[in-house]
């Protein structure tokens, strides 16, 4: 069975790089979603195996819903996803849970390679 994938970023451009992508390598993306609050629900009524998550959503940001992921229980693995590369917002998401991190822009190959690191293939 695929890995299934939730992909969260209000850039439509990005999402179809993401889930282009991931589903070229056999994932299976579940669901997506452009801002925070449809993240959450999504997240927490498909509970995918992974969420690649954008750290700047227009209506909160990706810290703050790995918080209620994370105290909400949910197994799944997130993989932050931004154009905003500091150590302390990359350490702020590792400390809340997130897996990894990986900085716009990158490539396709390095989505993949870091997917795989977490979920397999």
């Amino acid at each position: 069975m695929s890995k299934r994938i939730l992909v969260v970023d209000d850039s439509m451009y990005m999402r179809t790089l993401i889930k282009d992508a991931l589903s070229n390598e056999g994932f299976e993306i579940v669901g997506e979603a452009p801002n925070g609050e449809t993240a959450i629900d999504l997240a927490m009524e498909l509970k995918p195996d992974l969420i690649t998550l954008d750290n700047i959503l227009p209506d909160m940001i990706g810290t703050d819903i790995l918080r209620v992921l994370m105290d909400e229980g949910l197994e799944s693995k997130v993989i932050m996803v931004s154009a905003v590369g500091q150590q302390s917002v990359i350490n702020e998401g590792i400390e809340l849970g997130a897996s990894d991190y990986i900085v716009k822009p990158f490539t396709a190959d390095d989505l993949v390679d870091v997917v795989k690191k977490h979920i397999g293939s």
